[in-house]
């Protein structure tokens, strides 16, 4: 409805960007986040709009264009660790171990809380803190992705 309203909306094109990656379409979330980023490149949001792009690639495993994405993210906003720990993720599946460990030290110096000291105590936030990450194709490429890349950079299972 917003985007009958308004087909320019920013925010409502971001927002179905980030649902089709949660439900699936992982590809068609791009064209979304990007549009978003050419209306407003100088939006506060800008660093989600990298981020999700970055993980559209990641989950697809182009992990070469998601760690580009993902610098951008981290750079245009440094104090999300969420931004440092899918870089390490996506360092670790690229080989590049020592980028890796720096990144999730950073994602961990940066939380809030302990979800970086385990695959056990992160896998229950879930996207968002929802407990979820997505449907289940999705979640299993997370498994095969994120998680997968942060125990090559260094996170325990238990």
């Amino acid at each position: 409805m917003v985007l009958a309203a308004d087909r320019n909306s920013i925010y409502a094109l971001a927002d179905i960007g980030v649902c089709k990656i949660y439900v699936g379409q992982i590809d068609d979330s791009i064209s979304f986040e990007e549009q978003a980023i050419r209306l407003s490149p100088r939006d506060q949001l800008i660093s989600l709009w990298y981020f999700r792009i970055g993980e559209a690639h990641l989950l697809n495993s182009r992990v070469d264009q998601a760690i580009l994405w993902f610098e951008e993210a981290r750079d245009a906003n440094p104090e999300l660790p969420q931004r440092h720990a899918f870089l390490a993720a996506a360092y670790a599946l690229q080989g590049e171990d020592d980028r890796a460990v720096g990144e999730l030290a950073e994602a961990r110096k940066l939380s809030r809380d302990d979800r970086f000291s385990s695959i056990a105590r992160l896998r229950p936030t879930g996207l968002f803190g929802s407990g979820s990450w997505g449907v289940p194709k999705v979640s299993a490429l997370f498994e095969a992705t994120y998680f997968a890349g942060l125990r090559k950079a260094g996170i325990p299972e238990e």
